[in-house]
């Protein structure tokens, strides 16, 4: 799929005014602007998500059921009580509401906003992201300590450290080389923020961003997923619009994948019922193959025909609860695999849409507890940004506008003397 026929694509429909809004959840308190309240709603979603995806990642539906007696319905128990020693090679407190690392991303990325207070590119990554990761100690609940984030997150995020710290790369070629997974995806939710009602901006600065951490179809995903969040917060978004604005900017496998997904996605359906078909729907682009644990030799790999499972099955999820939070998060959480990253990104895209009373407060209250965080303090300070940043770019609109005129009416003038 290409640039150019991707140009010529119209913008999804508007939802028909004659039918009544999907109640997402309970409106914000009249005194929160709508900027605020789905901010909290996308990052606090985002963030409950992580924690309740993160437990059971990597197992099948069936496993889950099998560990927790039924489908997980919320915040679980830790996977191992010995969690220090029961697995060497990562000894994470995982369970009992803690996040992960598509969190810990996702606040370093909302700390790079707040000192730069504009626009953010792959150099951004390089001068203000990693030394965040590498540089400054902060309270990992996963292993109960406080260490650099660099100490926690996952290889595939280690990456950009060393290409950009130790390897001096290119920052907008960094990801090259790079496992092709969902990893930039999964923090690109203050992109979305940032870039409120404006889903293009969304996917080039996401695009931008992630070309230090990714390349291929995992760089796509994280376009793709900001321009989601992005389009979540227009007025009249619902789950349509949104993964309509998903696949109008989505190139190659991606868009195959989310059309695949969106097709499978029948609306109304329990989260239960909806995890086989969106499996059979994306499994022919998916590279891991059908044993999570054991991916075949040619997953991750860069390609044109391929996408990440985990962004298309969260739209996918999104499209199938109608925009619930609850459903549309459990939903990603017991489709098993990748689901952290599944139930960030869904959490994400369904708090933006119905604002910060959509998310259960049974749920925030107590990953806010377990992981020592103000999951709504970011989520301020990222609207502050977005605000600032709106500003600078009325100020650019308007010097262009003027520049432009300018030269178009030298132009006139030359055309009408006959020069």
């Amino acid at each position: 799929m290409t640039d150019a026929t991707a140009s010529t694509r119209p913008d999804p429909e508007p939802p028909d005014p004659t039918r009544p809004p999907i109640p997402h959840g309970a409106a914000a308190p009249p005194e929160v602007a709508p900027l605020e309240d789905r901010a909290a709603g996308a990052l606090v979603g985002a963030a409950v998500g992580d924690a309740l995806g993160g437990p059971v990642q990597g197992l099948t539906p069936e496993q889950i059921v099998a560990r927790h007696g039924g489908r997980v319905e919320g915040i679980v128990g830790p996977v191992h009580q010995d969690w220090r020693t029961a697995r060497h090679r990562t000894p994470h407190h995982k369970g009992q509401g803690h996040l992960a690392d598509d969190t810990l991303m996702t606040h370093a990325l909302v700390r790079v906003y707040e000192t730069v207070r504009d626009h953010l590119d792959a150099y951004a990554v390089a001068d203000r992201l990693v030394p965040d990761l590498i540089g400054t100690p902060r309270w990992l609940p996963e292993l109960e300590a406080e260490a650099p984030p660099l100490q926690r997150i996952f290889l595939a995020e280690k990456w950009i450290v060393a290409r950009l710290h130790y390897g001096h790369a290119d920052p907008r070629e960094a990801g090259v080389g790079n496992t092709v997974n969902c990893g930039a995806a999964a923090y690109m939710t203050p992109v979305g923020v940032v870039n409120a009602g404006h889903p293009d901006r969304a996917y080039a600065e996401a695009l931008d961003i992630a070309g230090a951490h990714q390349s291929s179809y995992g760089r796509e995903a994280a376009g793709v997923f900001a321009a989601a969040v992005a389009a979540a917060f227009l007025p009249d978004a619902t789950p349509t619009s949104v993964v309509g604005h998903a696949l109008r900017l989505a190139k190659d496998g991606t868009r195959a994948a989310i059309e695949a997904v969106r097709d499978a996605a029948a609306p109304g359906t329990d989260h239960a019922s909806a995890l086989a078909p969106l499996r059979a729907a994306v499994a022919p682009f998916d590279t891991v193959g059908p044993d999570y644990r054991e991916p075949s030799l040619g997953a991750r790999r860069p390609s044109r025909l391929h996408a990440v499972e985990e962004l298309p099955v969260a739209l996918g999820l999104l499209l199938a609860a109608g925009g619930d939070y609850r459903a549309t998060v459990l939903g990603a959480v017991n489709y098993g695999r990748g689901c952290a990253a599944i139930a960030t990104m869904a959490g994400a895209l369904a708090g933006a849409l119905g604002g910060a009373a959509a998310v259960p407060a049974e749920w925030s209250a107590e990953v806010a507890r377990a992981n020592r965080l103000d999951l709504h303090a970011p989520a301020a300070a990222l609207a502050a940004v977005a605000r600032e940043v709106f500003a600078r770019d009325q100020g650019r609109r308007l010097r262009h506008e003027q520049a432009f005129t300018t030269l178009a009416a030298r132009v006139a003038v030359t055309e009408a003397s006959g020069r």
